[in-house]
């Protein structure tokens, strides 16, 4: 089998993983820099999740858009949509509400450590995601958490793909660590996507925690001996226009991997990395550097 081959037989969906799709809008929004519409999307056989637009107040022609998968939507708006209340750890990060003030229709949704089963936690409890990722595999033994985000993320650009204020020519992703690693793959993946950014997600195996259940789980051991890396899904992605931001979980060594991919050899400049070794989090300088990548990457020619 080819690396591709390999790939999407660990990712694409099981056959019996089948529903109806649908997208139903609950509730608009206004806020003070931006507005909001909230649905509820199928994402999987008798499950949905909230997925949340934000988008610039003033909608003049069609958008440029990006998908921002995360947790859940309110980390990635840095408040809560109900209270307003601040969520001061998020708000430095918030790249959904800080796209569409730069004039971006926005998506994020739940992600599936809250949808897959009805739980009596909060969602902040981090234990759904072992007790999910059990769950799936237990239900879908030859698939794996990382597909299934990979699916939920599709969703989201499904929604874009849909919505008529959308210029479906512009459309690219972005994510940080958990919503690093949604938008890599997306963004490789997906031919919709124009561009990608992604922050500190762990592109070399052993950075970060792609063994755990509701990622790989015992099955990276059987891809690790089959040679597979992150190398051959970037080359995927064909040349688009690529920026991931290093600071602890990526470094020097995710670069070296990244310039294997060969499809980056004929487009070198589409190839970025910024290393801002701070942390994890990137700081709102180097997050700006990221946004005005996104604008350039999708203006219109």
């Amino acid at each position: 089998m080819s690396f591709r081959e390999l790939w999407l037989d660990v990712l694409n969906v099981p056959e019996n993983y089948s529903y109806t799709p649908f997208l139903q809008l609950k509730k608009r929004y206004s806020f003070e820099e931006c507005d909001a519409e909230l649905y509820v999307q199928a994402n999987g056989p008798g499950t949905v999740q909230r997925v949340l637009k934000a988008f610039p107040k003033a909608v003049h022609g069609k958008l440029p858009a990006v998908a921002v998968p995360f947790y859940f939507p309110e980390r990635m708006m840095g408040f809560d949509l109900e209270t307003g209340q601040i969520l001061e750890r998020y708000t430095p990060i918030a790249m959904m509400s800080h796209l569409a003030k730069r004039g971006f229709m926005t998506i994020s949704a739940d992600a599936y450590h809250l949808t897959y089963l009805s739980l009596d936690l909060e969602r902040e409890n981090c234990t759904r995601w072992k007790l999910v990722g059990n769950a799936l595999h237990h239900d879908y033994p030859r698939w794996c958490g990382m597909g299934k985000l990979l699916a939920d993320t599709r969703l989201l650009l499904d929604a874009l793909e849909k919505d008529e204020r959308v210029d479906k020519d512009r459309i690219g992703v972005a994510g940080h660590s958990l919503g690093g690693k949604m938008a890599f793959y997306a963004g490789c993946l997906d031919p919709r996507v124009k561009a990608v950014l992604v922050s500190d997600f762990g592109f070399v195996w052993e950075k970060s925690n792609w063994q755990d259940v509701w990622y790989y789980g015992e099955r990276l051991a059987e891809m690790k001996q089959a040679g597979m890396d992150h190398s051959q899904i970037l080359d995927l992605a064909g040349g688009k226009p690529f920026l991931l931001l290093a600071g602890e979980d990526d470094d020097e060594e995710s670069y070296a991997s990244m310039r294997k991919a060969s499809s980056y050899w004929k487009n070198p400049e589409n190839l970025h990395f910024l290393h801002h070794a701070s942390g994890h989090r990137p700081p709102p300088a180097v997050l700006e550097k990221g946004y005005d990548f996104l604008e350039q990457s999708l203006r219109k020619s």
